[in-house]
């Protein structure tokens, strides 16, 4: 498979090759999205929507590729000799362990991605050894499947220990979901993080020796395995979409286009665990449907006026930081969240905005369908509007879009800014409000 756009190549039996844009599993994501976009009222003709089915179909599919691939084909020649390893009386060599491996998973109960750390061991039997990399490439089949954070390491545990016969496998996982945003409140909730593991062989017994050397390796990462819950406290607590409260109705039609999405990957929709996985993601997808401003504007005027007389001559600097959003990519629909900075500058004596009104402008529009240089322009021109101030918004986001498929570029952030009135001619003004702005922090980064 290629890596551009519209490049990946399916070869059927008959040897005939379709690019992906062309398979028939492609093209039923792609009409199954369009459907979900005609819910949520968006015009699938629209220059930025136009090519999100395909987008999404290929996201879908690249972050799934491993129900179509096989353990015994990465480790097989993969296997080579090494004298002095595995469990024996006086032996030098033992546990091996890689550590810090991210991935990035789909959940099998919303369809969103969350993000996976995994530290993954084995002890070598037969005086073999594994090749690194492949322990890696192992767990990667399993993370590209729909999947819940205890199945993930159970599956890869297994497939190892089946792969390799070794004398054991421990796997441990961190994993970080994405919460349930609220339209209704600019307030969120926060990340839901899991610590999960896995163990065969001599890491079978939780209360195995073998562990002892295995927690003690992790320890050196910051990773403390005795806090792992339980398998039904996990389950329990795991995917925001169990919990949520939020009586958004869904559409029959949306429903049924990501039950017809789940089919195309290769998942039963009828599987237990997914039977009601089409109505959590639409649930979710509603979040950012087009909405109105709820009566935003009435009285604008005066929340913002002057406060007894103000000096024309002299204006200050006012500044509101860190004010967070959610959004929703609609270029691959996929959510990204962040920061947004705001600076003005207005005349002495003129009444700052309040921060509430801030944030409900910058929550107003991150719910929507977005891409960051436009919601990045939507939020400056309307606090310009609204104050009649020189406006500057600096917004940092991480995307979704750029870790969980293509590049996958783990705790890459992206910054965009827009300015007005003077901003847009003093490099010294702008300079002083960058200078306002915190150290980024890492919420929702393992």
């Amino acid at each position: 498979m290629g890596s551009g756009e519209g490049h990946f190549c399916i070869e059927l039996e008959n040897g005939t090759k379709l690019g992906l844009e062309k398979e028939p599993k492609t093209v039923a994501i792609e009409d199954a999205v369009r459907v979900l976009l005609q819910g949520l009222g968006e015009d699938i003709n629209r220059d930025g929507i136009k090519k999100t089915p395909f987008r999404v179909a290929k996201a879908l599919r690249d972050g799934t590729r491993g129900y179509e691939q096989k353990v015994k084909d990465i480790v097989q020649g993969a296997l080579f000799p090494e004298v002095g390893v595995g469990l024996h009386a006086g032996g030098a060599g033992g546990l091996v362990i890689v550590r810090d491996l991210d991935f990035f998973s789909y959940c099998e109960s919303c369809l969103l991605p969350f993000q996976v750390k995994c530290h993954v061991g084995y002890v070598p039997s037969g005086q073999r050894v594994l090749g690194l990399s492949k322990l890696s490439r192992v767990a990667d089949i399993f993370a590209k499947r729909l999947q819940d954070p205890q199945r993930l390491a159970d599956e890869v545990c297994s497939a190892l220990h089946l792969g390799i016969n070794p004398a054991g496998v421990a796997v441990v996982l961190q994993c970080l979901h994405i919460p349930f945003p609220n339209p209704e409140s600019v307030s969120h909730q926060g990340w839901i993080k899991v610590l999960v593991s896995s163990g065969s062989g001599v890491f079978e017994n939780e209360n195995a020796e073998a562990w002892g050397d295995y927690t003690g390796l992790l320890k050196f990462r910051g990773v403390t395995v005795e806090k792992i819950p339980t398998r039904d406290t996990m389950r329990k607590s795991w995917c925001p979409s169990h919990g949520s409260s939020e009586a958004v109705a869904a559409n029959p039609g949306m429903v049924a286009a990501v039950a017809s999405i789940l089919g195309s990957l290769g998942e039963n929709p009828l599987r237990k665990e997914l039977e009601e996985t089409p109505g959590h993601f639409v649930r979710w997808l509603m979040n950012f449907q087009n909405a109105k401003l709820n009566g935003f504007t009435c009285g604008i005027k005066t929340l913002v006026k002057p406060k007894g007389e103000c000096s024309h001559n002299h204006q200050q600097m006012h500044s509101e930081l860190n004010l967070s959003f959610w959004s929703q990519c609609e270029h691959h629909l996929l959510p990204f969240h962040g920061v947004v900075h705001i600076g003005y500058l207005c005349p002495e004596g003129f009444k700052p905005i309040d921060k509430s009104l801030l944030q409900s402008i910058v929550h107003f529009y991150g719910f929507k369908l977005q891409v960051q240089e436009r919601l990045t322009r939507q939020i400056a021109e309307t606090v310009s509007s609204i104050s009649g101030c020189d406006t500057m918004v600096v917004v940092e986001a991480y995307h979704t879009c750029m870790i969980s498929r293509g590049i996958e570029k783990f705790g890459s952030n992206t910054a965009t800014i827009a300015v007005l009135g003077r901003f847009s001619v003093d490099p010294a003004a702008r300079a002083v409000f960058l200078e306002r702005i915190p150290k980024s922090a890492t919420s929702g980064i393992l």
